[in-house]
């Protein structure tokens, strides 16, 4: 039975070796691959995301609220938007609620390039990319991929591992 239990517990350290890899490799492509589908608009696909984002967010969000949105350190995100403020794609000003916190909006250029330029390519990507995915796959894959984010949301907000914890 011991032995039985180290050969499952082997197995699912292969798979999940092998699952960690595949996710690693399709955020590489996927950085390669968005960025290229975009870049004619002088977009990356950490600002495709921030436009995403701020999309479903018109009254704009502040930096940090954005930050953690989209699961970035606030220093890199800084960079990102001030990249983007001077590239004309977004605005910001202090929060009328937190002086201290910056609100970043959409421009009007900005939600252009969003709406009328980059938003049919991704569409396109979205369709090269997921091509003979049934919708039910798609589904299922969002469901496993929302699971394990909470699962590391949870390692996240315990500082660490329960391996590390125990040595």
């Amino acid at each position: 039975m011991k032995e039985s239990a180290e050969n499952i517990e082997i197995t699912r350290n292969e798979l999940a070796n092998r699952l960690f890899f595949r996710l690693y490799q399709c955020a590489n492509m996927l950085h390669k691959t968005g960025t290229r589908a975009v870049e004619s608009e002088g977009l990356t696909t950490q600002q495709w995301a921030v436009l995403g984002a701020l999309s479903q967010n018109p009254e704009g969000m502040s930096v940090g609220d954005l930050a953690r949105y989209l699961m970035v350190s606030r220093q890199n995100l800084s960079g990102l938007v001030s990249r983007m403020e001077r590239d004309g794609h977004l605005c910001s000003a202090p929060d009328g609620r937190d002086r201290r916190s910056r609100r970043v909006t959409m421009s009007d250029s900005g939600r252009h390039v969003w709406q009328a330029l980059a938003q049919p390519k991704i569409h396109a990507y979205y369709a090269q990319a997921l091509a003979d995915f049934s919708i039910s796959d798609m589904s299922h894959t969002l469901h496993y991929l929302l699971q394990l984010l909470e699962n590391m949301k949870r390692i996240d907000a315990s500082g660490g591992t329960d391996s590390e914890e125990s040595e």
